[in-house]
């Protein structure tokens, strides 16, 4: 499960990191998107460069009659993508990455639910992801996108047992290709991102309230 993360890196950061196309983007700082929301999502264009646009996070099928079936479709199970309706028609063709800071987790104790931001070593990395169009909007079509999960690394299985697939930037060409093999892919949707490459610190339950969205927000509490 990946219901809230953060994504603060600037447009220099983005265009760098992912070899991106096109000119520059008010990519503003995030600390706590939530669904329905719009974030930045990369994919590939038909030259088959890497391009950044804004979409919102709960894909929403092309055969669905509302937006309200992107609620149930923020995340996309790697066990189980290939298969499932909602999923399927974009994990063969519309595969994208979700540049991230990092994301939020829930612990679960006697008392209450503890929130810890998992965070990458080197500031920034992707998660697996899948985009879709939707042509019935009111004002035009709607792009929407999807995190793909997979199990926890051993680092915050205490914490909760599912978590982002997050590839490798070696990976990232493997899995926007639109010609890649279906074994390939599953292989890559279930990545087991290295626990070394991780780490993750309780923060403020502010994070609870989706409007919330300051860096204050990211920083280390101490957890009574």
């Amino acid at each position: 499960m990946c219901g809230r993360y953060t994504q603060h890196a600037p447009w220099k950061d983005l265009f760098e990191y992912f070899n991106l196309l096109g000119p520059p983007r008010n990519v503003r700082a995030r600390y706590n998107i939530a669904p329905s929301q719009d974030a930045p999502v990369i994919r590939r264009t038909e030259p088959g460069d890497r391009e950044l646009v804004m979409m919102r996070w709960g894909l929403v099928p092309f055969w669905a009659k509302d937006l309200k079936i992107g609620y149930r479709t923020i995340n996309a199970r790697s066990e189980t993508v290939a298969e499932k309706p909602s999923f399927r028609a974009a994990y063969k063709q519309r595969r994208c990455l979700i540049p991230s800071t990092g994301f939020y987790e829930w612990m679960k104790t006697p008392e209450v639910k503890v929130p810890y931001h998992i965070v990458p070593t080197d500031g920034l990395w992707a998660f697996a992801g899948l985009w879709e169009r939707w042509d019935k909007g009111d004002d035009g079509p709607i792009e929407t996108f999807t995190i793909i999960t997979t199990e926890a690394a051993k680092t915050i299985t205490h914490i909760h047992p599912r978590m982002p697939t997050i590839l490798e930037p070696h990976d990232y060409d493997g899995w926007l290709d639109t010609e890649a093999d279906t074994d390939s892919l599953a292989d890559l949707a279930k990545t087991q991102f290295p626990n070394e490459k991780m780490r993750a610190h309780p923060v403020s339950t502010r994070v609870n309230t989706p409007k919330n969205d300051e860096a204050e927000l990211i920083e280390e509490v101490e957890v009574s």
